[in-house]
């Protein structure tokens, strides 16, 4: 694991062993519960997750508008993030590892029904202690519309090594697993965790947020108009972004030595993000010597979750569980 010059690793463990103080308000709180609607309400776990604040008072940023909701919104499905949380769901016997999950929704909404809940769970019966990040999301008037994410996604890698100890996993044993444009923050963190986005706040922010590895589910990675998702690109960028800002957050073209091993799924009949992003995420990851994995199953289409039961798709969990092991 690579860690900047302001930390080495002896620094970080004890840091994490010690516990770090984590933002103040971060003790168990309870998350609202939607209405019953089409997709049901989230799970009794979600409901009962504890929460944690990423950041000590007002994130960075101003601007923040709330933004009308859709009529037909489902239940479960976040806007109008002001205040980024992670949502903690523990194993009843841990493995040493974690995850932050980052569900998609385009950079619309956050997926926390099978992309944040019930993948969640899914994750913590195989042993990791899984936080899953409700972000801030960049059309809601926020100022620097296009590092608002990353700024939260490299927040809650630091705040979850910081909170290690009082979990019982390792420091440096933390992954990502995104899907879809979660999967193209997640790959943004894998590739651009170096990036200074934000001025740091508190000793947490002296902590690598390297990811030790990383797993992009049918990921959104290339913002260029050909085969991007371009209500992605649009919410994350902005009308008629210009080709350096495209290249700028296209996490294909930032990947080098120091980019964690990767894990990819994708359907090849996913025609709203297509199988070509995570082929050009792999070439990447393959011309810098990345270890790297890449699983594609004939059908699926796309925001399939953990896929559909008895299908290959349904697979892919037990897939990358093994691979985790193996790195």
């Amino acid at each position: 694991m690579r860690f900047p010059p302001t930390i080495d690793r002896r620094t970080l463990l004890a840091a994490t062993g010690a516990g770090l103080a984590l933002p103040q308000a971060a003790t168990a709180q309870r998350a609202p519960e939607p209405a019953p609607g089409p997709l049901g309400p989230l799970s009794a776990a979600w409901r009962a997750a504890e929460t944690l604040p990423l950041w000590p008072g007002t994130p960075p940023e101003t601007g923040f508008a709330a933004q009308p909701l859709p009529p037909d919104s489902p239940p479960g499905f976040f806007r109008n993030v002001a205040r980024p949380t992670l949502h903690v769901f523990r194993p009843q016997s841990g493995n040493g590892r974690a995850v932050l999950l980052i569900p998609g929704g385009a950079y619309t909404f956050i997926v926390g029904t099978h992309e944040g809940g019930d993948t969640a769970q899914a994750l913590a019966a195989r042993g990791y202690t899984v936080f899953v990040l409700i972000h801030r999301l960049p059309g809601e008037g926020w100022s620097h519309r296009a590092t608002v994410p990353l700024q939260d996604a490299q927040r809650a890698m630091r705040v979850i090594r910081a909170a290690a100890g009082r979990y019982r996993f390792a420091a440096e044993a933390v992954a990502v697993v995104g899907y879809s444009a979660g999967g193209h923050l997640a790959a943004s963190l894998a590739t651009g965790f170096g990036e200074r986005v934000y001025a740091p706040r508190d000793a947490i922010d002296t902590i690598d947020p390297r990811p030790a590895a990383a797993g992009l589910i049918y990921p959104v990675i290339t913002l260029a108009a050909r085969y991007t998702n371009a209500a992605s690109v649009e919410h994350l960028l902005g009308p008629a972004p210009d080709e350096a800002l495209v290249a700028q957050r296209s996490p294909d073209r930032h990947v080098d030595a120091t980019t964690p091993p990767t894990f990819l799924v994708h359907a090849l009949d996913d025609t709203a993000v297509p199988p070509e992003n995570s082929l050009m995420m792999l070439a990447a990851l393959r011309a810098a010597k990345v270890p790297a994995e890449i699983h594609l199953f004939e059908r699926g289409g796309h925001g399939f979750g953990l896929g559909t039961p008895g299908a290959p798709n349904g697979e892919w969990l037990a897939l990358f569980d093994a691979w985790m092991h193996r790195h």
